[in-house]
Order: structure tokens, then C-alpha cells, then sequence
């Protein structure tokens, strides 16, 4: 079985985002050569779910290669229609059908890159089934929370916790069966 996983990064006080969408905050942690276990968790996925607006500031800040690069499908959760770019998919359907499909089809685990509102919408339904989240040495005191009010309880399991040079510290978490 298929698992959706949350791999982000957030301030120390629960911010993704400061306000604007502003995502500054992660140079405070950019190191040459340090990638976070980015490219060894992508190498377990070949589905990508992301939020409209995560998914444009990316498109603009490093391209579209970054998520649509041959090697896995791209769906970007969307309320306007949008024909469909190489294997990225604008998806304006119910998110949890949208799960329910891709966890019952074969393949290697779904990687949800946020935004707010499509982790929120996973988180509300129990859909996220391991989260790895990286937590930068900063208050932002302000902007877009990681996990919004409005969600059932949810017990997790520890798996593993690393720290960087950086200040940075990765936290592993999966869902308790």
C-alpha cells in the first residue's frame, strides 16, 4: 500500500510561510552540498500532490523541472481548470478521491509538498501517513501555519530525529496504526 508523506520545512514557532507567501527563511539553512535527505526521500516517491500557490511560487523561483521532471506524475490541487503540462496534472476534484485513487495503484509512495490548505484538508481526513518535517532555528512570529485549527487529535510514532550543522532539525513521524 501506497503512503502519503509530508516532507517541509517550518520555522521553530510553526510557520511555512511568513506573510506574502515569503519563504526567505529558508536561506538561513541553504548550505552547499546539504540537501536535508531531500533527493534520498524523492528517490522513494514517484507522485507528487502540491497546492496551487506552492506550486507557482516554484515554478518561479527555481522552474518547473524542480517537480515535473520525467520521473514521477505532478498533481497540483487547484480550483481553475488547466490543461495538463507533460505528466503535471491540475486537479479540481475532491482531494481525498483524488488519495483514495493513488493509494489503491501500484507504484512507489505519494509526496505531499504542501501548501497549508491541501496538508490541512490530508491532516483533517487522516490521510498523511509519515511526516518529515524540518525545523528552522527561527521565530517568524507570523505568516502561513503549518497545522491550522480545526483537526482531529492524531497520535504519531516517533522514528528518528536529526540535527545539521545549520541549527536545522529534522523530525520523523509516522502515524500510529
Amino acid at each position: 500500500m501506497r503512503k502519503i508523506s509530508l516532507f517541509i520545512a517550518t520555522s521553530l514557532d510553526g510557520y511555512i510561510a511568513k506573510p506574502n507567501d515569503d519563504l526567505s527563511f529558508l536561506k538561513l539553512v541553504e548550505k552547499e552540498d546539504e540537501d536535508y535527505g531531500y533527493k534520498e526521500f524523492t528517490d522513494t516517491i514517484d507522485t507528487l500532490i502540491i497546492g496551487r500557490k506552492t506550486y507557482d511560487y516554484v515554478l518561479k523561483e527555481i522552474g518547473s523541472s524542480h517537480y515535473d521532471n520525467g520521473q514521477r506524475d505532478v498533481y497540483v490541487i487547484t480550483r481553475n481548470q488547466r490543461p495538463n503540462v507533460g505528466r503535471t496534472t491540475f486537479y479540481t476534484g475532491k482531494l481525498t478521491d483524488l488519495v483514495e485513487q493513488l493509494k489503491s495503484e501500484k507504484g512507489k509512495n505519494i509526496y505531499c509538498d504542501g501548501g497549508a490548505e491541501v496538508i490541512n484538508e490530508l491532516l483533517k481526513n487522516d490521510l498523511i501517513d509519515e511526516f518529515i518535517i524540518s525545523v528552522v532555528p527561527v521565530l517568524l512570529g507570523n505568516g502561513t501555519r503549518l497545522f491550522k485549527d480545526g483537526r482531529p487529535e492524531q497520535i504519531l510514532e516517533f522514528v528518528k530525529v536529526k540535527t545539521f550543522e545549520t541549527g536545522l532539525t529534522q523530525l520523523h513521524y509516522k502515524r500510529k496504526k
